[in-house]
């Protein structure tokens, strides 16, 4: 019960990114304490992407690619807000 757990410097610094890539645009989506949660999320925004495909085939608008990556919060943007999944049809991915 006295012993003091060590953690890895900047351990408890990092979170994981769901990452919304377009061309060379990349945009960080939503972050989390934990991979598992990270890509739950991921497979929920491709879901909601493949389901309005044919659509943005047809406006010719680019599909997002969504990835899960480790980063620090002080890599976060200081006014960063989370993206919605379907947000860059509203012009909120730029």
């Amino acid at each position: 019960m006295g012993e003091i757990a060590s953690l890895p410097r900047g351990a408890e610094d990092t979170v994981w990114a769901v990452v919304a890539s377009v061309g060379r645009t990349h945009r960080v989506a939503e972050v989390y304490p934990n991979r598992m949660a990270a890509l739950a999320d991921r497979t929920w925004r491709e879901q909601q992407v493949r389901a309005y495909e044919v659509f943005l085939r047809n406006a010719r608008q680019p599909v997002p690619h969504y990835s899960v990556t480790p980063i620090r919060r002080t890599d976060l943007p200081r006014k960063w807000k989370p993206l919605p999944a379907l947000g860059f049809l509203h012009g909120q991915f730029a």
